[in-house]
């Protein structure tokens, strides 16, 4: 067993850019302005902002007073009040294990398409798909660039709490604020674009139903990265003497921002380009990053292959801000659990996640006869759907009604009373014992029963 001294953040800013950072990943970058699109633009804003400024700053406290208070990560935050609970920090623990490997299959994704647009030009990507396809279903080239993604995410954790994840956000975070603002900035100005803009901003009453609540509650869910053992982990660095109320009022406040100008980029310049929201709407994820995006691009001109670049360079950002704080939580957690030296569970971690992802990315070619959700699924739609769907809200479920019933909330508020005032204490209770768990339970239920077919919302 070997004893270490526990990494701090060197500062409040550093704390609050690495949870931002967690928080704005792909999920931000193209879920969000897809989910908007569907959903009636202002209207899920509307119930966006509302959540995540309640239920979602709600779980972020208690996640990083819970992770301050025990100085561990989610294991032995959980065990700290008695053993019989390891098994819900387990269960959280688990979660980043199954993330980050089909994590940064994606992240490879979006680095090939940044260095495509250098070495191909706008044009050969905008070819309705096929290029995509045949980039997913090339093994070595598809396995290539994951790993050059990989060795960048190790490179920055293996630099260690400060000289690396600190650094990087201090550098990344920043300069994807500026260039998503920029980007958005440009969209606005293309013909047709203002059409777009208030076909984004502007509520459509007649969309409101109870499936956009649930898109927006879960949407608020995972792109705060609550559940996961993340904020857990990052709270576990934060000393004694740094606010928590206003910290987390900041990384929510950031997220937020950074999502509605991911839409101000992806709406308006679809809607200039294909002359309607619906090419958003109707093309989630994948289709809508490397197919739909390309062809906006390329129907820019000669500009096209320079916001090309410059809009997957962006992507590239968000996406590494998300799998260093995936990564930094897995070494965590080894180290915490077994009591073995950072740098042995770091090694342990990257095997892991590369022997991993290379089993993802080989659900596009080799092992695509695996189809565990039926047929036209992969592995990366799979372990998608159980961590994000179903292992996530269990796990924040968990932790409410472990909060709330067991150790109760003033352990909770006690903590974070030790460096400010905490004014609203009775209504996060409230919202904890109460209406979180209630409106995640809802969110699994849902997600579960649409995905099975069981209900159509």
């Amino acid at each position: 067993m070997t004893t270490t001294v526990r990494a701090t953040w060197s500062n409040k800013l550093a704390f609050v850019l690495a949870a931002a950072a967690s928080a704005v990943g792909l999920g931000s970058m193209w879920r969000f302005p897809y989910l908007a699109a569907k959903y009636g633009g202002g209207t899920f804003l509307f119930m966006y902002l509302v959540f995540v400024f309640t239920i979602g700053i709600a779980l972020l406290l208690l996640e990083t007073a819970f992770g301050r208070k025990t100085g561990q990560s989610s294991i032995g935050a959980f065990k700290a009040f008695g053993k019989k609970y390891a098994f819900i920090g387990v269960f959280m623990s688990s979660i980043p294990f199954i993330i980050v490997p089909y994590y940064c299959v994606i992240g490879g994704w979006t680095t090939k398409y940044m260095a495509a647009y250098i070495t191909d030009g706008p044009a050969a990507l905008a070819d309705g798909g096929t290029y995509f396809s045949n980039f997913i279903a090339n093994t070595p080239e598809s396995m290539l660039f994951m790993l050059i993604f990989m060795a960048i995410t190790y490179l920055v954790v293996g630099m260690g709490v400060n000289n690396g994840i600190e650094k990087a956000n201090l550098v990344m975070m920043p300069a994807l604020i500026l260039v998503a603002a920029a980007l958005a900035v440009y969209s606005l100005t293309l013909p047709g674009a203002l059409e777009g803009v208030a076909f984004y901003l502007v509520p459509d009453l007649s969309k409101f139903s109870p499936e956009l609540v649930v898109a927006a509650l879960g949407q608020t869910f995972f792109t705060l990265s609550l559940a996961m053992g993340i904020m857990v982990t990052y709270g576990s660095y934060l000393e004694k003497k740094e606010k928590l109320t206003s910290s987390v009022m900041q990384i929510a406040g950031t997220t937020f921002g950074i999502s509605l100008l991911a839409g101000f980029m992806i709406i308006p310049s679809t809607f200039a380009a294909l002359g309607s929201g619906d090419a958003v709407a109707q093309n989630a994820g994948p289709s809508l990053m490397f197919v739909i995006l390309p062809q906006v691009f390329n129907s820019m001109g000669p500009a096209g292959g320079i916001i090309g670049c410059v809009f997957f360079i962006l992507v590239i950002f968000a996406a590494l801000t998300s799998s260093i704080s995936l990564v930094e939580t897995c070494t965590a957690i080894i180290q915490d659990g077994s009591g073995c030296s950072r740098r042995r569970a770091f090694v342990v971690t990257i095997v892991f996640t590369t022997v991993a992802g290379i089993i993802v990315n080989l659900g596009y070619s080799g092992l695509s006869f695996i189809q565990p959700l039926g047929e036209g699924t992969t592995i990366l739609d799979f372990l998608d759907f159980i961590s994000n769907s179903v292992m996530m809200p269990i796990s924040a479920i968990l932790t409410c009604v472990f909060v709330g019933w067991i150790i109760k909330p003033k352990t909770i508020i006690d903590e974070v009373k030790v460096s400010a005032e905490f004014r609203l204490e009775k209504a996060w209770a409230v919202l904890i014992k109460y209406i979180a768990p209630i409106c995640i339970t809802i969110i699994l239920v849902a997600y579960v029963a649409q995905t099975f077919g069981i209900i159509t919302l």
